[in-house]
């Protein structure tokens, strides 16, 4: 099974080139929660925050860290506890069970006055523990103490991470100490209920917290109330790194609601981001109700993704039925009941082939043909690992052509990192294609977009130098962008206009045009009164 979806896989990822530094890659990650050395009261709950906020600070294209439902799935294998606090030793095996590269484990204590964290690494690759990694500061400091303890670990594990402290906390997304406090207490909530009820303050508190937006939809929809998941996994924004999986619930939560073109839409978006056979499955199931022909396509898709899973076969042979195919409806329904016998759908849709009591040409949807079956969990680890791994060969093969096109890739992918949200690992790209080109404009203005938030000066420089290479409308917009934070709306408004002269369609031109307009309007004097 594993060896059809790493070919899949790399036949996808090849055609997308997804890249990153091959000396990266392959990096995965496991975060647990650290040990409360403190007697102070109140602050039990920070153990448990640090695999919630590392996860969203280390995450990027070249290192990845596991999530917390993956962690829990160990600990159940090895009859562990939630709650409990394993020893180093079952740490280890929890470790080698989950196949990861490198463990985060800790402590934290408070006096009072100042939160101490101390941290290392194990290496699991040549089993050794790191050197320890030490945070301090005021307990209202918590976000910035653990963001620094990020930028700590990301040194260690990289020689090549060139970010500065202050550029690594300026970038990192803010959220409230309160909200943040919430949020953790949710998701270790022991109910639904409670649940519910935690990401619902946090998001009372930070009303645009992506997680908690996250959490909250997938709680309404555990509690099968899809009205509410629907709208909150909506409002998830497509550039989040946790876009997939919030589509993913909504494509579930559209479905049950019998909303199918929403379903549809939802599990595409997916799919644009995550080749998986999951997800090709879902759209078979979902465009049952439109167009049955392209749902056998998506069915037959799952099968070759995934040929030894049993419910793959038998959703292929019901469509296959439906469409009066009944040769072929036969064939994978004895495939699927050679992978599991037990299945009592699949034996009696294959009886009524067999019996031939139902000869129409094209089956209508009846109560004696089975349902499609959903795929309704969501696992993103598996192809995260691989398409780090993967990385590294798109990486070599590129260090073999020409200076030109390899630097180029490197801006393609500068680009779609840059998107999602990862500045870091943009700023790395864009650096590395103007290192192999210097005369790539577009490099030295992505790299500049990659600046805009954590050094100014840095980014208006890069823009500039895209410039004297070839007038386009992005390093124009990231300047415009630059004097408008600075409160020259006037130097704003020209590049905009210089912009939208090369691109009069440019999106990002024309809204940031209307900034500039609103800009203008509130440092206009005021009219003399008559």
């Amino acid at each position: 099974m594993k060896f059809f979806r790493l070919i899949t896989l790399l036949l996808y990822l090849a055609a997308i080139a997804v890249g990153a530094a091959a000396a990266t890659a392959g990096r995965t990650v496991l975060v647990v929660p650290f040990e409360n050395q403190s007697k102070a009261p109140g602050i039990e709950w920070i153990g448990d925050s640090f695999p919630e906020l590392l996860q969203e600070r280390l995450n990027s294209s070249t290192l990845y860290v596991l999530p917390r439902e993956d962690r829990l799935r160990a600990y159940d294998r090895l009859g562990i506890p939630i709650h409990l606090r394993p020893s180093r030793a079952t740490l280890y095996r929890i470790a080698e069970q989950m196949d990861v590269d490198y463990v985060v484990l800790g402590e934290y204590t408070f006096d009072g006055q100042t939160f101490s964290v101390k941290a290392q690494l194990l290496d699991m690759r040549r089993p050794r523990l790191l050197p320890e990694i030490t945070e301090s500061g005021p307990l209202v400091q918590l976000i910035d103490i653990q963001t620094g303890l990020s930028w700590d670990i990301l040194r260690n594990l990289d020689p090549g991470f060139t970010a500065t402290r202050p550029a690594f906390l300026a970038q990192a997304s803010p959220v409230s100490l309160d909200a943040f406090e919430s949020y953790v207490k949710g998701v270790t909530a022991a109910t639904t209920e409670q649940q519910i009820q935690r990401f619902r303050e946090a998001l009372r508190i930070s009303p645009e917290y992506p997680q908690a937006v996250l959490q909250l939809g997938k709680a309404y929809y555990r509690s099968a109330k899809y009205e509410q998941a629907a709208l909150w996994l909506s409002r998830v924004p497509p550039a989040n790194p946790h876009s997939g999986e919030a589509n993913f619930y909504l494509g579930l939560a559209a479905y049950y609601r019998e909303d199918y073109p929403r379903a549809e839409s939802a599990f595409d978006a997916v799919a644009q981001r995550l080749p998986l056979a999951e997800i090709y499955n879902n759209l078979g199931v979902v465009l049952d109700h439109r167009d049955r022909k392209l749902a056998v396509d998506y069915f037959q898709k799952s099968v070759a993704d995934d040929p030894n899973d049993p419910d793959y076969r038998f959703n292929l042979g019901v469509e296959l039925y439906r469409n009066g195919d009944r040769a072929g409806a036969s064939r994978q329904l004895r495939e699927s009941l050679a992978l599991r016998e037990s299945d009592p759908e699949a034996k009696s849709l294959q009886g009524m082939i067999d019996d031939g009591s139902d000869q129409h040409a094209v089956m209508p949807a009846s109560g004696k043909i089975p349902v499609e079956r959903l795929r309704t969990d969501y696992d993103e680890s598996s192809f995260r690992q691989l398409a780090i791994n993967i990385a590294a060969v798109a990486e070599q093969r590129l260090s073999r052509t020409d200076a030109t096109t390899h630097a180029q890739y490197h801006v393609d992918r500068g680009h779609q990192l840059l998107a999602q949200g990862f500045l870091t690992e943009a700023e790395r790209e864009f650096r590395e294609a103007t290192t192999l080109n210097p005369a790539n404009a577009g490099a030295h203005a992505g790299l500049a977009g990659a600046l805009e938030a954590s050094d100014p000066a840095a980014a208006r420089s890069e823009a500039e130098a895209a410039l004297r290479l070839r007038q386009f409308a992005e390093p124009f917009l990231v300047l415009a962008r630059l004097d408008l934070r600075d409160n020259k709306a006037e130097a704003a408004g020209q590049e905009v206009d210089q912009a939208l002269r090369l691109e009069p369609d440019n999106p990002a031109a024309l809204a940031l045009k209307n900034a500039v307009a609103a800009k203008l309007a509130q440092e206009a004097p005021p009219l003399p009164n008559p």
